[in-house]
């Protein structure tokens, strides 16, 4: 299985139980994979997988660093249990980092999700300019020529308002 020598794609047809063992080896991995998962916690489902297992190591892979340490909290847990219940030759976990589970676990749904807020009844976001900002717009604002002065008035005027409206906006301070 592990041959690195390059092989035409003709053999590789030609040679139906090469094949067959490769199938066989997904399919195995994809079951083991489901069964790590049903002993990880939810968290960490989206963000960890099994790669291999290869001479009684268990290869996980984590999205980042921070993923890494929590499923190293469960890692004892986790060995103990596929010992006993599935892999009595599992000897050790080996963890590691591969960006592109975040990446692939992430859709553009998820990141609009993220950035709207929870208590929110409708869909115009709350503003984040603190008073001091505001304050600081202002005093720069004094020192500023024409147009620039009155943006900045505007945007200082923004300060903890939560409506967008063109009312809102031409408001001078």
């Amino acid at each position: 299985m592990r041959d690195s020598r390059p092989v035409l794609l003709d053999t590789l047809f030609d040679d139906a139980d090469l094949l067959k063992n490769v199938q066989q080896r997904a399919i195995a991995l994809l079951k083991l994979n489901k069964a790590v998962k049903a002993l990880l916690p939810k968290q960490l489902h989206n963000y960890c997988r099994v790669a291999n297992f290869r001479q009684g190591v268990l290869v996980l892979e984590v999205a980042n660093a921070s993923w890494l340490v929590r499923l190293r909290y469960e890692q004892p847990m986790l060995l103990t249990t596929l010992r006993t219940e599935i892999l009595p030759s599992l000897a050790s976990i080996d963890i590691k980092i591969n960006p592109k589970l975040t990446i692939n676990n992430q859709t553009a749904a998820d990141l609009v999700r993220s950035y709207t807020p929870k208590d929110s009844k409708d869909d115009t976001p709350m503003r984040k300019l603190s008073e001091q900002s505001a304050e600081q717009l202002r005093d720069l604002a004094a020192r500023s020529p024409g147009k620039l002065k009155e943006k900045l008035e505007r945007l200082a005027a923004l300060a903890g308002e939560r409506v967008t409206s063109t009312a809102s906006r031409n408001k001078k301070s």
